[in-house]
């Protein structure tokens, strides 16, 4: 399994991390995806068919693109 934490300056109520939340958690292999509004910080974890590019793609179409 792989993590990665990264920061999404455009995150600024729970909404916009819901958005991340199902946007991400779309791509198939992701197993979590951790974050905290206040931080702009998200942590997700994935597996195997999943890749971290199309991870920040799934995040960069919804408008969330992580730094």
């Amino acid at each position: 399994m792989e993590k990665k934490t990264v920061s999404i300056p455009n995150i600024s109520c729970g909404h916009c991390l819901a958005t991340i939340k199902r946007e991400a958690g779309e791509v198939k292999g992701v197993s979590s995806v951790e974050g905290d509004a206040a931080s702009k910080q998200v942590t997700i974890s994935w597996d195997a068919p999943a890749t971290w590019d199309q991870i920040q793609a799934a995040l960069k179409d919804a408008g969330y693109p992580p730094q």
